[in-house]
């Protein structure tokens, strides 16, 4: 292995890379040339130098173009997280430069952003103002792509979403409870308990089937005797979730208890008062294994681990 690295670190070119990343864009050996401003046989030539090295093709002929084979897909894959770190390294130079300090960007699935991400961001900010910081809110699966590709520094996600969840580092955090909501405008409920059987002639706004509040949402509905119903609204938007439930008292929803709290207490959400009885898994903190975080990314990180545990 040592030799193949000394190999390729002594022979492989940052346009070879991008050669590699525009095929995989343009499905075409043409259109790739045209949008790297190279001709076809350069691009060809190129092409033909890096599968050289790595002693075996990387695209297949098809109906609908040059396509990455499997290893293809993985030197692509890299070769994005080299690009991408290339330009993180370009832009955090120039921002040391300029005294602002520095940049990280940090993905959260939803529960964690209003009790861990948002104190955090403010402790962060409170130590290094002139610090940049991006915020991707998204699914487990979404935010682990990202990191893939090197446009996060770090994710507060699940790994167990992950067909190879030992590719990450990972810290674990807490459980996620869940509560059931409705609209704020949804009459009061007076009694002190509910169940989900009371809830039968409701719609329900649900996430998609791959995220794991729907599949806890499922086996809740089947611990009660229940089945899912068949017309359920599906969005992965917070947003419009919230939006939905607002608008019509008919719905109802299963959002992170954190995330229910919030908008209950800027009266836009009620929680029903039904107990549940299991929480989805774990959620931590997620790092490219074999990755180095930024001193401001190891900070945050830091600065979670101190958040948590004052829990």
């Amino acid at each position: 292995m040592a030799d193949t690295l000394n190999a390729l670190m002594g022979r492989l070119r940052i346009r070879q890379l991008n050669l590699l990343i525009a095929l995989d864009e343009h499905r075409s050996l043409h259109r790739a040339a045209a949008a790297l401003s190279i001709t076809q046989s350069a691009a060809s030539k190129s092409l033909a130098e890096v599968e050289s090295m790595i002693e075996a093709p990387l695209f297949e002929r098809s109906k609908s173009g040059i396509v990455p084979n499997q290893l293809g897909q993985c030197v692509i894959r890299y070769a994005r997280l080299l690009r991408t770190d290339l330009g993180a390294l370009c832009q955090e130079i120039a921002e040391i430069r300029s005294g602002r300090g520095g940049r990280i960007a940090v993905g959260a699935i939803m529960g964690a952003i209003p009790g861990l991400l948002v104190p955090t961001i403010n402790w962060l900010h409170a130590r290094q103002p002139n610090l940049s910081i991006e915020v991707v809110e998204g699914g487990s699966d979404h935010l682990l792509s990202l990191l893939d590709e090197g446009r996060l520094d770090l994710a507060i996600a699940r790994t167990t979403v992950s067909p190879n969840p030992a590719q990450y580092n990972y810290q674990p955090l807490e459980d996620e409870p869940t509560s059931i909501v409705v609209g704020y405008t949804h009459p009061r409920i007076r009694t002190k308990q509910m169940t989900l059987r009371e809830l039968e002639k409701y719609h329900w706004v649900t996430y998609p089937s791959r995220m794991p509040i729907r599949a806890l949402l499922e086996r809740e509905l089947d611990l009660a005797g229940l089945t899912m119903p068949g017309n359920p609204i599906e969005t992965a938007s917070t947003f419009a979730t919230v939006t939905l439930l607002q608008n019509r008292a008919d719905l109802v929803s299963l959002l992170p208890t954190a995330v229910a709290q919030f908008f209950a207490a800027h009266r836009m959400l009620r929680i029903l008062p039904i107990r549940l009885t299991a929480r989805i898994q774990t959620f931590g903190i997620v790092t490219r294994r074999g990755g180095a975080l930024s001193p401001a990314a190891a900070e945050f990180v830091r600065l979670l681990r101190e958040r948590e545990m004052a829990h």
